[in-house]
């Protein structure tokens, strides 16, 4: 059997694991990928999920996330300016994306330029080598990650499995770090890195932010809210009503990650990111414990689940979805490469 086919049997096993827990309908939507000049197009049941952008910014994400029903669980600046409710900070918090802001040095996280005004470091896309539909769609693409030069760092490869049901709408993302320009070394830094930034509805409430926030944070560990930070956990959930609509995305570690459970950049403001590097911010170890280098010629994969849901991490099940997802994937590491 080819990689590709073994991926493919994962998926399915993966789809039907995730329609069946907790009540979840088993009938599955028919996932169908377009491909466009700007990037690719997920519609579950021609229902639009979301669209990974290849082009318009510092890297790929994806942008909007609808969860089914058409409703965004994710903030809509800076990619769109029309949403008065937005908070306007972060800008390089785009909806959902993988990036790092010190590797070799170099800040992917910010794309902070070396001098002002001048060339940011960019995570550029490369090619397109898979975009298939079906009962779920499966997209991979490779990237180029660039210094400020225009000089490659490093290159990755992804393969996002994307799912629905009636009710849910699931992102399975993996991604394979490349050390094929030298060393690479993903440094010790809270600001990193699977990263996802909520819909200002699911922010906590507080003086300080919209009246509509009406976000709660949740992890495996039973951590709620500002608590959250920086702890290890399997999985990390942010809920809320939006448009009067209970709705959650949650994030999911892989058991095959780096320093599994990775630990956690979730604030209060809506950011939340997995990130297995960030050891002195979030646990007050000597600077630099956390970096992991990369050989020149090896590898380092990582994978996530994102399930978009109705209700909270309780009613969602969230645990049971993380329990049944590593059933169909624990290999002992989240090989990807073809």
């Amino acid at each position: 059997m080819t990689v590709q086919a073994v991926h493919r049997s994962i998926g399915w096993a993966v789809a039907a694991l995730l329609a069946g827990v907790c009540g979840l309908p088993t009938a599955v939507g028919n996932v169908h990928l377009q491909q466009q000049d700007s990037g690719v197009r997920v519609l579950i049941d021609g229902e639009h999920f979301t669209t990974y952008l290849l082009t318009g910014h510092a890297k790929p994400i994806l942008f909007p996330i609808h969860a089914a029903g058409g409703t965004c669980v994710t903030r809509s600046w800076p990619m769109r300016a029309d949403k008065a409710e937005d908070p306007h900070d972060h800008s390089h918090h785009e909806s959902l994306w993988f990036a790092h802001g010190n590797v070799n040095g170099i800040d992917f996280w910010t794309h902070k330029a070396v001098t002002p005004g001048g060339p940011q470091p960019s995570i550029t896309h490369e090619s397109v080598r898979t975009c298939t539909s079906g009962a779920t769609g499966v997209l991979e693409t490779t990237n180029r990650w660039c210094a400020a030069d225009g000089s490659v760092v490093c290159t990755d490869f992804r393969r996002l499995e994307f799912f629905g049901t009636q009710t849910a709408r699931t992102i399975d993302f993996a991604l394979t770090i490349r050390a094929d320009h030298g060393a690479v070394t993903f440094g010790d830094t809270k600001e990193g890195t699977m990263g996802m930034r909520v819909h200002p509805a699911l922010q906590l409430p507080d003086a300080t932010r919209p009246q509509a926030a009406t976000g709660r944070i949740v992890n495996s560990e039973g951590l709620r809210d500002v608590d959250v930070w920086g702890q290890p956990a399997r999985w990390v959930d942010f809920s809320g009503v939006i448009d009067n609509q209970s709705l959650g995305i949650a994030m999911l570690d892989h058991p095959g990650n780096l320093r599994h459970p990775t630990r956690w950049h979730a604030r209060g403001y809506g950011l939340c990111a997995a990130n297995p590097f960030g050891l002195h911010d979030f646990s007050s170890v000597p600077k630099g414990t956390g970096d992991w280098t990369i050989p020149a010629g090896g590898s380092l994969t990582l994978r996530y689940l994102f399930i978009v849901h109705s209700g909270d991490a309780a009613t969602a099940a969230i645990e049971n979805h993380w329990q049944r997802w590593i059933k169909v994937t624990w290999t002992g590491k989240p090989a990807l490469i073809p």
